[in-house]
């Protein structure tokens, strides 16, 4: 099969595909090609509309269908369709969505610009991953229109978010879940995590602002979650794992501090067409293991579908800041031409990159959204 760079046999991402009238199903990216994997092996969890009975079926079954697969996208003529002439759905059904506040820098930058008086960082910060519940049933999928939110902007006043936002991050999704009142260890991050996808959780900043104390996001945050439609299983990103930057005060042992480990996945975020911010993920404080010990350390359950987001992506420089609130600094250094928040018709791409097992870099799918007024 032909190949294109970043969608080679060391990446096979999953996704549900269609063609003209039949049903949606589930596809393996190889090159420029979708395969059909219903049509290949006659398995009817590949004739679902999401990956989530696949996903459930576990480790075993997921590195049995990856040999499966490479062996399939090397062969001679595998049944699959050019990726430009099927359209791409949805790639899971989203059981919870949880969001968390991984990255340091950017959790300091917000905190200065919303807190310029009190100290940066919340008290727990650097002691577990903070988070909070999102909206399962607003997760779209890439390519989706997002309709500029409207919401109470201040005590009084009701209108359309004057404050729309992007925000950069990697999303986890749950394969296998786990029963209640038993933590998932540090440990089985592999065993229920089956693999990233790219994620922009958009924010509306001025309904944030006014509605976030005491109790967190909600309306700011719920209207929008957009996915990218590839799934990068995680053995697609073995070469990707890295160590953290390092984290102090030591965290508590069920957050396996000397075990933590990061990934090296590079972010480009695109608005209307330039390249206004890379932000590395290596630079993230908490790890994805953590993060998931940290959510189910309660004795919450997991389910299939289940997705959690690492929260802004930012680095230490200034081009690394994944949100506009960081690159204007709240609104007031305007920046690529004059540019602030989101307005109506900007188009915003996610990009994403990481070390390949076989030496080159692998592409995660893209994530797009154009902003729609509101309505």
């Amino acid at each position: 099969m032909s190949g294109s760079a970043g969608w080679g046999p060391d990446h096979l991402p999953y996704g549900i595909f269609s063609v003209d009238d039949d049903g949606p199903r589930v596809g393996v990216r190889s090159g420029d090609r979708v395969l059909d994997l219903h049509a290949a092996t006659g398995r009817a969890c590949f004739a679902e509309p999401s990956l989530n009975a696949f996903m459930s079926l576990g480790p075993d079954a997921w590195a049995t269908t990856r040999a499966e697969v490479t062996a399939l996208a090397q062969s001679a003529d595998p049944p699959s369709y050019d990726v430009g002439a099927v359209r791409l759905h949805l790639p899971i059904e989203v059981a919870d969505y949880v969001d968390f506040y991984s990255s340091l820098h950017h959790a300091t930058n917000v905190g200065r610009i919303f807190r310029p008086d009190d100290d940066s960082l919340p008290t727990a910060w650097r002691h577990l991953p903070i988070g909070y519940h999102g909206r399962a049933g607003t997760v779209v999928v890439s390519g989706t229109p997002v309709v500029r939110p409207s919401g109470q902007l201040g005590a009084g006043l009701f209108g359309p978010s004057r404050r729309l936002d992007l925000e950069a991050e990697l999303g986890f999704v749950v394969g296998v879940g786990s029963e209640p009142g038993i933590p998932a260890s540090h440990d089985d991050f592999a065993r229920h995590v089956f693999g990233v996808v790219g994620l922009n959780d958009w924010s509306a900043r001025d309904l944030q602002a006014f509605e976030y104390v005491p109790l967190g996001p909600f309306l700011g945050k719920s209207f929008a979650t957009s996915i990218s439609p590839w799934v990068t299983p995680l053995a697609a990103l073995e070469a990707a794992w890295t160590d953290l930057p390092g984290q102090e005060p030591r965290p508590l042992d069920h957050l396996a501090p000397d075990r933590a480990r990061g990934l090296d996945i590079d972010v480009e975020v695109v608005l209307d067409g330039e390249v206004v911010s890379r932000p590395p993920y290596s630079s993230q404080y908490w790890s994805p293991a953590q993060m998931l010990a940290h959510l189910t350390s309660n004795g919450a359950s997991l389910r299939t579908g289940d997705l959690f987001a690492s929260g802004t992506i930012s680095g230490p420089e200034p081009g690394q800041r994944g949100s506009l609130l960081e690159l204007s600094w709240g609104g007031t250094q305007p920046f690529a031409g004059g540019r602030t928040f989101l307005e109506d018709g900007d188009e915003v791409v996610l990009r994403y990159s990481a070390p390949g097992t076989s030496g080159g870099r692998i592409t995660l799918g893209e994530v797009v959204g154009r902003v729609e007024p509101a309505r």
